[in-house]
């Protein structure tokens, strides 16, 4: 996943060069009433994408619940200053300061779509990482967290 977003980002940058257009990667470029840009990452293990695979994605949503705070740092390269101004809890964001989930809820930290409810199996949501997060540092942390058990 992390050499791919680098590289669109890229071509982004070159493309909107040549049209002479300035590109920002900010979560939230401008000040206002609205509900800026995140980097929402879908997350699933094998398990996760099998036959019961809705209890493995619960039991990964709890890990992630308990470290909340510690994603919320790794999400944003500001250690989450630049999230703050987007997960108000407005606008289709979850709290900075609280781990929610649901299904097909869009305003949750986590969201488990309705066809994963459904079948039973599939992957979750994270709606947290800010637009200009560094998909390494996500990735690692989520890892960390749901595969590694981390303490």
């Amino acid at each position: 996943m992390g050499d791919h977003l680098w590289v669109s980002r890229y071509i982004l940058h070159r493309v909107a060069e040549e049209f002479n257009v300035c590109v920002s990667l900010d979560p939230k470029p401008i000040d206002g009433d609205w509900n800026g840009a995140g980097c929402h990452t879908n997350v699933s293990t094998k398990p996760m994408r099998e036959e019961g695979g809705m209890e493995h994605i619960m039991v990964a949503i709890e890990k992630m619940e308990a470290k909340h705070k510690e994603h919320i740092e790794a999400y944003d390269p500001s250690g989450g200053k630049d999230n703050a101004r987007r997960l108000t809890g407005a606008h289709e964001t979850a709290s900075i300061n609280e781990f929610s989930y649901g299904v097909a809820h869009r305003g949750a930290s986590i969201r488990i779509p309705r066809s994963v409810e459904k079948d039973g199996y599939g992957y979750l949501e994270d709606r947290r990482p800010s637009s200009n997060m560094d998909p390494y540092v996500v990735c690692n942390r989520i890892i960390k967290t749901i595969a590694i058990d981390e303490d």
